[in-house]
Parts: structure tokens; sequence; C-alpha cells
């Protein structure tokens, strides 16, 4: 099983307007369709136990897309396109990565989730890409979020030799939507593809899987090869015994 994190903000479903745990099922189509089982992590208080008991159930984690993380975590001032914080986020997916990469566990970090990998490991972002010379490209945010809830198509470049080049080969045509984007890249971390001057995605180099990428897989499940590393990279975590 996949364990992904999920939203927590206000929802409106039929006659109900609340504050609720979701997450779009495109992430969970990569996962099944893949073979996966998908189990959904929402946001909750975090303790010395929690994300140990949590990840005891799955054999995966993907950190998945949405708002922007606290500036504060990575010693920034709040900028003025940068989203409110939502704190109870940013806790619950740093602890949960912590214990995952403690137990050698597979990770995938989708958009947020690849910054949250960075950003734990002791990285910074950039706040707002339009902000930043030479990465401003065609369109708004920098050409990688038009806006409106449509997603740019954008060519990555993927390193030689890398775990990602392994899965999807040496470039590809991807769907993002972020106007921030990794800046100090953490120790511990190699870039894996670029587009632009714009780091688009890292891994975690040796044995573990561990791969963030800024654009959003799930918006192409013609391609599923990397859902299919994760799941067969879950599933030799889980019959290796590494637990």
């Amino acid at each position: 099983m996949l364990g992904l994190t999920t939203y927590r903000q206000r929802a409106r479903s039929g006659v109900w307007d609340v504050h609720a745990s979701f997450l779009p099922a495109a992430y969970l189509d990569g996962i099944t369709m893949a073979g996966g089982i998908a189990g959904l992590l929402p946001p909750q208080p975090v303790d010395a136990g929690t994300a140990a008991r949590v990840l005891d159930g799955v054999d995966g984690l993907v950190i998945t897309g949405g708002a922007d993380i606290d500036p504060a975590a990575y010693g920034h001032r709040h900028h003025p396109a940068t989203d409110q914080p939502a704190r109870d986020r940013d806790a619950w997916e740093f602890a949960l990565l912590a214990e995952a990469l403690d137990r050698h566990m597979p990770v995938l970090g989708i958009c947020r989730g690849a910054q949250v990998i960075n950003v734990a490991l002791g990285g910074t972002l950039h706040q707002h890409l339009p902000d930043i010379g030479g990465l401003d490209g065609p369109g708004g945010e920098g050409g990688h979020r038009p806006g409106d809830a449509v997603f740019a198509t954008s060519t990555v470049v993927i390193s030689a030799g890398s775990r990602l080049a392994g899965l999807v080969g040496s470039g590809l045509e991807v769907q993002c939507y972020h106007h921030q984007a990794i800046d100090r890249l953490a120790d511990g971390l190699v870039v894996s593809a670029l587009s632009g001057g714009v780091i688009e995605a890292v891994e975690m180099p040796g044995a573990d899987f561990v791969i963030g990428v800024q654009w959003h897989p799930e918006e192409t499940l013609a391609d599923l090869r990397l859902f299919d590393g994760l799941v067969e990279a879950a599933r030799n975590y889980t019959v290796g015994g590494v637990r």
C-alpha cells in the first residue's frame, strides 16, 4: 500500500460546505493503474509516535501537491505571492518524511512534495519565479503556472545516469502548475531534471527510492512509468522485509 498525503481545507460537496481532508482522484488513479493500493494520510496532530504508527501500515509514501510551504520553515520572510501557511500540513508531512527516510521507505514527492523533501533536508525555495531573472518563460508565473487551473506544458531535460532517467528516459513533456521552485539544494540531494534553469526534479543518490518531481505525473496517466517505478519499489520494500 502507498500512503498519499492530503489537503485539509474548506470544500463544497452538494449542500455541504465544510472543512475536509481530500485529494484529487488522479493521484489515486496513478497508483492503482500502476498496480498499487492507495491510502489517504490526512493532516493531523503530530506527536512522537503518530507518524511511525501510520507508516507501519504502508510500504511507500507520496507527498502530494498543494499550498505553498510556510517560508519560516526555510528561514525566509513571507512573500506577498506566497499562500497563507497551512502549518498543520507542513508539520505532518515533515514528520512523515523523516520517519520514511529513517526506514529507507520509498518516497515520491509531487510538486509541493518535491519542495517538502528539499526544505525538510535543509534547502530553500524561490517563493515567486516571476521575480527571478532568467527563470521566467512564456505565459504567467514564469511559464509554469498559467493560472485558472490550467496546467502548463513544459519539456524537462533529465540527468543521464539518474534514477529518474532509468524510469522515464532523457527527456519528458510534463504538466506543471507552480509559481515556486527549489532554490538552494539540500545536502543529500542531486538535481535530476531541469527546465529552462528551473529545478524540476531531485533525488537521493544510493539504494533508496527518493524522488521529487516539480511537475504533476498524475495529469498524464497515459505514461505510468514514474508510478510503475514507485509501486515496484514499494513491492520490493515489502518483500525485502526492510521494516
